[in-house]
């Protein structure tokens, strides 16, 4: 029978919250511990491959004589002979040798008697066919990524590649100028760096018009981590939010995601 006062309120069924399981929450604490031990482990463990490969090169030039191995049991009186020899592996002291060679050889070479040799030598490699070409190569590189000038990257911008309407994060090289300019005559034009993802050091040289290029507010450093996490890390952009007209498709796929990693 139906009430004359108004029409039934029908109610619909709601869903149960589906229910954590146990071994959700060990994945999920498992790959909580994954993001906090993952960038350190690989930091240490880069770091020490860093060092071991600098000794393994740095420490053949040094005379047996001064190895730390050799100073440590001359200082405590042990030898071969009758079995005290201390055996050690010390980590780090052919870097500090690499450090203070490196650092002489600069000092050396900015003195007049140093840039004088450095001139013998580039002239004397000039005439070597092979070494001349790998010796300028390496040369321009380590200019390139060593010098102190202003002509490193320095700002992010956004561009469309591959086609209009995919927008990439590139970082700006130079002004385009010369020939490249002169042939294509499209007005000034830019030369930007594309980066890859998760690798930044390996991309594309474009040159783009200066009017289809959007620079960017956040520093290299903030678009390098943004190109390396694939678009997982918005660093500088912690408060920033989403607009309107896309907020609510984004919780609703991100809520479905997560109703299905908690059902399994």
């Amino acid at each position: 029978m139906i009430s004359h006062l108004g029409s039934p309120h029908v109610t619909t069924p709601t869903e149960p919250a589906p229910r954590r399981t146990f071994l959700g929450g060990l994945r999920n604490n498992f790959i909580a511990g994954l993001v906090v031990i993952a960038p350190i482990g690989l930091t240490l463990w880069l770091i020490w491959s860093v060092v071991g490969l600098v000794d393994s090169f740095v420490w053949p030039f040094v005379p047996d004589a001064y190895q730390p191995e050799q100073l440590l049991n001359w200082a405590f009186g042990r030898s071969v002979a009758n079995d005290t020899w201390i055996t050690v592996n010390v980590r780090g002291i052919g870097v500090v040798i690499f450090l203070i060679f490196t650092i002489l050889v600069g000092w050396l070479g900015k003195g007049f008697l140093g840039r004088g040799f450095l001139r013998w030598g580039e002239g004397l490699v000039g005439r070597m066919p092979v070494v001349r070409s790998i010796y300028n190569g390496v040369k321009q590189i380590a200019e390139t990524v060593f010098a102190q000038t202003e002509t490193s990257f320095d700002k992010a911008c956004l561009i469309e590649y591959p086609r209009k309407g995919i927008w990439a994060i590139g970082f700006i090289s130079t002004g385009t100028k010369g020939e490249l300019l002169d042939k294509v005559d499209t007005g000034p034009m830019t030369s930007v760096f594309l980066p890859t993802t998760p690798n930044p050091t390996s991309g594309f040289l474009l040159f783009f018009p200066t009017r289809d290029i959007i620079e960017l507010d956040m520093s290299v450093e903030d678009a390098a981590k943004l190109v390396i996490s694939a678009g997982l890390v918005y660093p500088g952009e912690k408060e920033a939010k989403m607009p309107a007209q896309y907020s609510d498709l984004a919780e609703k796929i991100a809520g479905s995601h997560t109703s299905d990693d908690e059902a399994r």
